[in-house]
């Protein structure tokens, strides 16, 4: 049986069989190498400690470096790699700034930063300064600002930055954007997608109520909930768009010869938390008395320079099942996530009526998942994060641009500020900073799976 050791090894022979795929070729050449990546991860909670079990399972990376100022974090990680039979790492966890020893060692090839939001740019930015290959979490930033500044540090130092959107991945996805490619949708005309997550009882965590649920957050709060509620009580905007933006945007070509033009968005007023608080802690917990500021349904409508339109929804404090709401139409037909319906005309069953989607996933299934979804197995949301996390390490053992790249990152993270200036102004649009400077133009469409594949 294959393992994800044999896989990492054997890359090479399978990107020369999937050069020859429709819409994927292979321009990653190396020499056969056993040279490893060497590793550091910055923020090893819940995320890091997932990306650190997929490294540990593979044979063409050392994790020589953590870096956590939570030393419960620390001990647990620590105790993944005993277990692992892997050499104990540098450990970094003095400050908040201690991550800044970590990128001074000269033998870390490359990070992944797996931190609060707010973290994420200055520490990217430092970590590409310090010459390393860096992978990013999502959203990548949080203000303007920040995502020129992911754009200028890459072109300042040639530092790689990948951003880590695993939903671009996710199999259904890649077996979507395969028909894209094969143009069953026609002319691409309309997206939907978005962020739709019950996510009350993370962003309310005092871990002593049942599963544990609690109405505390910040110095109270644990895990998430000890910053991430804190982005809803002070911001109205869509504060987490990557997920279906990431992967909409791969689809429309974004920054490869098309470009997000501009965004309107609206939020409705905000009740979810402080009913969730009543709840869960009662009417006179201190936390009912907080008016949030973020809308509990945040909806925004992006145009690009192609003429599609995309509506990215971001609803995470309301009682609702999970979905990140896709939907892909073009003039032949659509494909939409709920309900696992298609419809394309002249294929249907019948006219005017929906079709199973189940058949047409089986068929358009992506050559990456026919081959290696069984080794995807385990590694975390449905194997989705073994595929991104094999990206970046391809990439990076490559020295090779990444597939999502800082261009990604600050045009898909720039939703954030961008709509809350519009909720601000009461649904005004505003326009998408051109992130490449007029280089999307020439940009072409970039085989951003190619290092999946790549030589070893």
């Amino acid at each position: 049986m294959t393992t994800r050791r044999d896989f990492v090894k054997n890359t090479a022979l399978a990107g020369a069989a999937f050069s020859t795929l429709p819409g994927w070729s292979l321009n990653v050449v190396s020499e056969r190498t056993e040279e490893k990546l060497r590793v550091g991860l910055i923020g090893v909670g819940l995320r890091g400690t997932n990306h650190l079990n997929n490294l540990l399972l593979r044979s063409d990376c050392e994790v020589i470096a953590l870096c956590d100022v939570d030393p419960k974090r620390i001990e647990i990680a620590l105790e993944m790699m005993s277990k692992a039979g892997q050499k104990t790492p540098s450990v970094f966890q003095k400050n908040d700034y201690d991550y800044r020893n970590l990128l001074d060692m000269e033998s870390v090839d490359a990070v992944i930063i797996s931190t609060p939001w707010l973290w994420h740019t200055t520490m990217a930015k430092d970590a590409m300064r310090a010459g390393k290959y860096t992978g990013l979490e999502v959203s990548a930033a949080n203000t303007l600002e920040e995502c020129w500044d992911l754009v200028n540090v890459h072109e300042e130092t040639g530092s790689h930055l990948m951003i880590l959107e695993n939903v671009c991945y996710r199999r259904d996805i890649m077996a979507v954007l395969n028909m894209v490619k094969q143009d069953v949708f026609g002319e691409l005309l309309h997206f939907r997608c978005g962020y739709q997550h019950d996510l009350r009882f993370v962003k309310f965590n005092d871990g002593k109520t049942p599963y544990g649920l609690g109405a505390e957050f910040g110095d109270k709060g644990i895990s998430e909930s000890a910053w991430r509620t804190q982005h809803s009580l002070l911001r109205n905007a869509d504060v987490y768009p990557t997920h279906g933006l990431g992967p909409i945007a791969v689809m429309a070509d974004i920054n490869r010869g098309n470009r997000l033009k501009s965004i309107t968005s609206m939020a409705t007023k905000g009740v979810g938390l402080h009913n969730y608080i009543v709840r869960v802690g009662g009417p006179d917990h201190p936390n009912a008395k907080l008016k949030f500021a973020q809308g509990d349904v945040i909806t925004s409508m992006i145009e690009t320079t192609k003429g599609e339109t995309i509506i990215v929804t971001h609803d995470c404090n309301s009682p609702r099942p999970y979905s990140l709401g896709f939907r892909v139409q073009g003039s032949k037909g659509l494909w939409e996530v709920d309900g696992n319906r298609i419809y394309v005309e002249d294929r249907a069953e019948h006219p005017h009526r929906w079709d199973n989607a189940t058949p047409w996933l089986k068929e358009y299934d992506h050559p990456l998942w026919q081959q290696y979804g069984e080794l995807a197995t385990g590694a975390g949301h449905g194997g989705m994060d073994f595929f991104v996390l094999q990206a970046f390490v391809r990439s990076a053992i490559n020295k090779v641009a990444p597939p999502l790249d800082a261009y990604d990152a600050a045009a898909w993270s720039a939703v954030t500020p961008l709509s809350g200036r519009s909720i601000a102004h009461e649904g005004e649009p505003q326009d998408f900073p051109d992130f490449t400077r007029g280089n999307w133009i020439k940009r072409a469409p970039v085989d951003w799976m190619k290092t999946v594949y790549g030589a070893h």
